[in-house]
């Protein structure tokens, strides 16, 4: 049981598994290009938020061992979510039909934010491989941090879409909570 729950390819079935039902559920007819757009971008959102929370969870208990395991993963984890975003922006290419529609509602503060939130995301994405971070070095946290601000426009993209924040909120608080106790850990230590 040890080595299928250590192994990468059980790993990525499991990240793989919401996607392909998803995919499936496209195939069939069952959903359109409009209707995958939420389950995409929940699907971004909740493995942005995993792949965050766990740095901060580490520092609030310690090096548990659930939690050593979780972060050896946590690249992949990012970079589900970030698989998830692209799947997100094709369904949405999809559903706008032509680059017009696009750019017509390019000022519509719900939609630049997802821009900005996919482009913040995608310069991590992209360099979470072994070659990028050989290459780049120290450079490579860096580029990692940008994550932080995708995960800001992604809160904005969702709540000015829907005008309404609760299921931002849902996904999102326990990212805050996470931070906003690790901070009070943090500095009740140095003091």
């Amino acid at each position: 049981m040890r080595t299928i729950l250590n192994s990468r390819h059980f790993i990525w079935l499991i990240l793989a598994l919401p996607g392909l039902g998803l995919l499936n559920a496209f195939a069939m007819g069952k959903m359109d290009a409009m209707a995958m757009l939420h389950p995409t971008g929940e699907f971004a959102v909740r493995f942005m938020v995993i792949a965050m929370m766990i740095g901060p969870l580490v520092d609030i208990f310690g090096p548990k061992r659930w939690l050593q395991w979780l972060m050896r993963r946590r690249r992949w984890i990012g970079f589900a979510a970030f698989l998830y975003a692209v799947g997100h922006l094709v369904f949405y290419v999809i559903d706008m039909g032509t680059l017009a529609d696009m750019l017509a509602e390019l000022d519509a503060p719900g939609i630049w934010t997802g821009w900005l939130a996919f482009f913040l995301m995608a310069v991590p994405g992209v360099l979470s491989n072994d070659s990028a971070m050989r290459a780049l070095k120290r450079g490579w946290k860096r580029a990692q941090q940008l994550a932080y601000p995708a995960a800001l426009f992604t809160l904005l993209h969702w709540g000015l879409l829907e005008w309404h924040w609760t299921g931002a909120f849902v996904h999102f608080g326990p990212l805050l909570a996470a931070n906003i106790i690790r901070l009070i850990k943090l500095t009740g230590q140095s003091a």
